[in-house]
């Protein structure tokens, strides 16, 4: 397992345990709810968007216990909370009971992750920019073979290999959860004198780079809800078109993510590479509407040609959410910024099936061309965020050695 560092080579291999297990039960749980348990799709999709969205709830203060707490006590606690959970969704029979463990899923979820985000800090401290490189490549590879574990129960289509899914699921959670008893514990940083305790939603550089990062976000449904649609409904591609590109993505995310996220370290490098992104999606949009003007076989080659180019962009906002989320955050209440970042994320992705569905779908090759421009406009005011953000900092208790704005002044 890639690390420099004992630490940095645990918690990869804790979270791409992680990610194997949410790579296994994400892909299939629709289907055993509907299949299986027999609840309609409606109701399924209901319980899981309420508690998708009281989850978001706990990001917040859950990063700030995680400050005061030390960020790998809280991530153990919420992982523990998410394996009893899942191991208690073989037995829901109702839509009340999906509902009610599903939110005790997502709360536990959201606290979980800005804790995670306080613990990535903590131990990536000799090359950050690298350590956080590596370890995206080995969360998107165990999301990938989750998947194609799922693949198999899917093809199954047994009780027995829907319940070995969310089993799986559980015993990552817990397996996770003892890795980090390899970890040191750190020990919660003292906060600046007089500061008040809510300090990152009253951050507003910051607060906006939460919202136009959850814009960005956008881009990931492009790949797993809008394209597929498109290749299927709108173009002559075969159908295989679909499972390649998505696979193909994974693929150049894998390959790409460390080569070229290493160099993107600083806040400066992360506005710019923010910027990229958004130039990147400009172009695989308009490719992505070609396919449905083209004949078959050219149509399949412009849909590798656009996924190549997203994955590309996908990979420079990454690392750019990388650079800015962490480096704009003061050391001290990393977990509570990494909880409001969450939270913008996460409202993104909620909103985006209806307005990509509307917007893409509704207005076709216009409404890519109109989405494109979206993500350059977006990416293009990463610069001057960086900026007003860096030069702020001090007001909000952020080291700059941390930051960057140390090397960026060298750069300069």
């Amino acid at each position: 397992m890639a690390g420099d560092t004992r630490s940095e080579r645990v918690l990869i291999l804790a979270s791409f345990v992680n990610r194997v297990g949410n790579g296994l039960f994400n892909t299939a749980s629709a289907l055993y709810f509907t299949l299986v348990v027999q609840l309609p799709a409606v109701q399924v999709g209901f319980a899981l968007t309420v508690a998708g969205l009281i989850g978001l709830l706990a990001g917040i203060p859950g990063g700030h216990l995680a400050d005061r707490r030390g960020p790998r006590t809280i991530m153990m606690l919420a992982l523990a909370v998410q394996a009893a959970a899942m191991s208690a969704l073989v037995f829901v029979e109702s839509w009340t009971a999906l509902a009610a463990i599903a939110t005790i899923d997502q709360l536990a979820a959201s606290a979980g992750g800005a804790a995670w985000g306080a613990l990535v800090v903590r131990v990536g401290t000799d090359q950050p920019a690298l350590f956080r490189a590596k370890l995206r490549t080995y969360v998107n590879l165990g999301v990938v073979l989750g998947t194609v574990g799922a693949g198999l129960a899917v093809a199954a289509n047994t009780r027995t290999a829907y319940v070995v899914l969310i089993l799986g699921n559980a015993a990552s959670f817990a397996l996770c959860a003892l890795l980090l008893f390899l970890l040191p514990h750190y020990e919660a940083l003292a906060p600046p004198p007089l500061q008040r305790r809510w300090i990152a939603l009253r951050d507003r550089p910051f607060v906006a780079f939460t919202a136009l990062f959850g814009a960005m976000g956008l881009q990931y449904p492009v790949v797993s809800l809008l394209l597929p649609i498109w290749i299927s409904e709108h173009t002559d591609a075969p159908r295989w078109t679909v499972p390649a590109v998505s696979a193909l993505n994974a693929a150049v995310c894998v390959l790409l993510q460390t080569r070229i996220g290493s160099r993107i370290e600083t806040p400066r490098d992360g506005g710019r590479a923010f910027r990229t992104a958004g130039l990147l999606f400009l172009v695989s949009c308009p490719l992505m509407a070609l396919t449905a003007h083209a004949p078959v076989w050219v149509a399949v080659g412009l849909a590798v040609a656009a996924i190549c180019v997203h994955s590309l962009g996908e990979i420079w906002e990454s690392s750019a959410g990388f650079a800015l989320g962490f480096g704009l955050a003061p050391d001290h209440a990393q977990g509570q910024y990494q909880g409001l970042l969450g939270l913008g994320f996460s409202a993104g992705q909620a909103l985006a099936p209806a307005v990509l569905t509307t917007l893409v779908l509704g207005y076709g090759t216009t409404g890519w061309l109109f989405l494109g421009l979206f993500f350059a406009a977006v990416g293009a005011v990463g610069p001057p965020l960086e900026r007003w953000g860096t030069r702020t900092r001090s007001a909000y208790g952020a080291s700059t050695a941390h930051s960057g704005a140390v090397a960026d002044e060298a750069r300069s």
